[in-house]
């Protein structure tokens, strides 16, 4: 699974960035987004973190398949 941030209920606060301990989230110029390579989903910590710290939902679970995810790198 891979983690995606929902551009229509992201608030732009940026609680989630600095709670990432893989520093997989960044700040683009209009949005925040999950680099899918770096992120781990917090395993070690049993919940990805920045889901729980987010206070509109905006970021959720996504079945996106490895072979759709390279392809987005080279788009």
């Amino acid at each position: 699974m891979a983690l995606v941030i929902n551009d229509d209920k992201c608030a732009r606060c940026g609680v989630c960035e600095p709670e990432c301990p893989s520093e997989a989230i960044m700040q683009t110029e209009d949005s925040y987004v999950i680099n899918t390579t770096l992120c781990n989903e917090c395993v070690r910590f049993g919940v990805p973190l920045c889901i729980s710290v987010c206070p509109n939902d905006g970021i959720h679970e996504t079945k996106e398949s490895l072979y759709k995810q390279c392809l987005s790198l080279f788009s």
